[in-house]
Protein backbone atom coordinates (compact mmCIF):
# COMPACT_ATOMS: atom_id res chain seq x y z
CA UNK A 1 0.00 0.00 0.00
CA UNK A 2 1.42 3.36 -1.05
CA UNK A 3 0.92 6.47 1.05
CA UNK A 4 1.22 9.92 -0.53
CA UNK A 5 1.97 12.91 1.67
CA UNK A 6 1.71 16.38 0.17
CA UNK A 7 3.18 19.61 1.46
CA UNK A 8 3.79 23.16 0.31
CA UNK A 9 0.33 24.62 -0.11
CA UNK A 10 -0.67 27.96 1.31
CA UNK A 11 -1.83 31.50 0.62
CA UNK A 12 -0.03 33.62 -1.95
CA UNK A 13 -0.75 36.81 -3.85
CA UNK A 14 -1.39 36.78 -7.55
CA UNK A 15 1.88 36.65 -9.45
CA UNK A 16 3.58 34.76 -6.66
CA UNK A 17 5.02 31.25 -6.53
CA UNK A 18 4.57 28.08 -4.54
CA UNK A 19 6.22 24.68 -4.67
CA UNK A 20 4.27 21.56 -3.84
CA UNK A 21 5.91 18.29 -2.85
CA UNK A 22 4.49 14.80 -2.64
CA UNK A 23 6.42 11.92 -1.12
CA UNK A 24 5.38 8.32 -1.72
CA UNK A 25 6.12 5.67 0.89
CA UNK A 26 5.03 2.24 2.00
CA UNK A 27 6.21 0.15 -0.93
CA UNK A 28 9.55 -1.10 -2.15
CA UNK A 29 8.25 -1.35 -5.71
CA UNK A 30 8.72 1.39 -8.27
CA UNK A 31 6.15 4.10 -8.70
CA UNK A 32 5.11 4.61 -12.30
CA UNK A 33 3.25 7.76 -13.40
CA UNK A 34 2.86 10.54 -10.85
CA UNK A 35 0.82 13.68 -11.17
CA UNK A 36 -1.03 16.58 -9.65
CA UNK A 37 -4.74 17.21 -9.90
CA UNK A 38 -6.79 20.06 -8.50
CA UNK A 39 -10.36 20.65 -7.51
CA UNK A 40 -11.88 24.07 -7.05
CA UNK A 41 -15.18 24.58 -5.18
CA UNK A 42 -18.10 23.50 -7.35
CA UNK A 43 -15.87 22.11 -10.06
CA UNK A 44 -14.68 18.66 -11.05
CA UNK A 45 -11.21 17.43 -10.27
CA UNK A 46 -8.87 18.10 -13.19
CA UNK A 47 -5.40 17.06 -14.21
CA UNK A 48 -2.80 19.79 -13.73
CA UNK A 49 0.40 17.99 -14.68
CA UNK A 50 1.81 14.48 -14.86
CA UNK A 51 5.22 12.90 -15.21
CA UNK A 52 6.20 9.36 -16.13
CA UNK A 53 8.97 7.42 -14.43
CA UNK A 54 11.08 8.21 -17.50
CA UNK A 55 10.53 11.94 -17.13
CA UNK A 56 7.99 12.65 -19.86
CA UNK A 57 5.60 15.40 -18.83
CA UNK A 58 2.08 16.50 -19.65
CA UNK A 59 0.36 19.75 -18.64
CA UNK A 60 -3.09 21.22 -18.70
CA UNK A 61 -3.28 24.08 -21.18
CA UNK A 62 -4.18 26.50 -18.39
CA UNK A 63 -0.85 26.01 -16.62
CA UNK A 64 1.57 25.57 -19.51
CA UNK A 65 4.49 27.96 -19.22
CA UNK A 66 3.75 28.69 -15.57
CA UNK A 67 3.93 25.33 -13.77
CA UNK A 68 6.71 22.76 -13.87
CA UNK A 69 6.41 19.18 -12.69
CA UNK A 70 9.48 17.16 -11.77
CA UNK A 71 10.31 14.05 -9.81
CA UNK A 72 13.12 12.44 -7.88
CA UNK A 73 12.80 8.71 -8.44
CA UNK A 74 15.35 7.89 -5.76
CA UNK A 75 13.15 9.66 -3.22
CA UNK A 76 9.81 8.66 -4.78
CA UNK A 77 8.90 12.33 -4.67
CA UNK A 78 7.14 14.53 -7.19
CA UNK A 79 7.21 18.33 -7.18
CA UNK A 80 5.07 21.03 -8.72
CA UNK A 81 6.68 24.44 -9.10
CA UNK A 82 3.93 26.99 -9.61
CA UNK A 83 4.89 30.45 -10.86
CA UNK A 84 2.85 33.45 -11.94
CA UNK A 85 -0.06 32.18 -9.91
CA UNK A 86 -3.54 33.47 -10.68
CA UNK A 87 -6.68 33.59 -8.53
CA UNK A 88 -8.19 30.91 -10.78
CA UNK A 89 -5.44 28.53 -9.64
CA UNK A 90 -7.09 28.48 -6.21
CA UNK A 91 -8.03 24.88 -5.43
CA UNK A 92 -7.19 21.83 -3.38
CA UNK A 93 -4.26 20.14 -5.08
CA UNK A 94 -4.02 16.36 -4.94
CA UNK A 95 -1.06 14.13 -5.64
CA UNK A 96 -1.72 10.97 -7.61
CA UNK A 97 0.44 7.93 -8.30
CA UNK A 98 0.20 4.75 -10.33
CA UNK A 99 1.94 1.55 -9.41
CA UNK A 100 1.80 -1.42 -11.72
CA UNK A 101 2.37 -4.82 -10.17
CA UNK A 102 2.34 -7.22 -13.09
CA UNK A 103 -0.95 -6.66 -14.93
CA UNK A 104 -2.58 -4.92 -11.97
CA UNK A 105 -2.71 -1.13 -11.82
CA UNK A 106 -2.96 0.39 -8.37
CA UNK A 107 -3.82 4.08 -8.16
CA UNK A 108 -3.31 6.21 -5.08
CA UNK A 109 -4.32 9.71 -3.94
CA UNK A 110 -2.88 12.06 -1.37
CA UNK A 111 -5.00 13.90 1.15
CA UNK A 112 -4.81 17.20 -0.70
CA UNK A 113 -3.24 20.54 0.06
CA UNK A 114 -4.98 23.90 -0.23
CA UNK A 115 -3.60 26.55 -2.56
CA UNK A 116 -5.21 29.98 -2.32
CA UNK A 117 -4.22 32.83 -4.62
CA UNK A 118 -5.47 36.26 -3.65
CA UNK A 119 -6.03 39.02 -6.18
Amino acid sequence: QVQLVESGGGLVQAGGSLRLSCAASGSDRSINDMGWYRQAPGKERELVAAVTSGGSTNYADSVKGRFTISRDNAKNTVYLQMNSLKPEDTAVYYCNADQWIGPVRNNYWGQGTQVTVSS
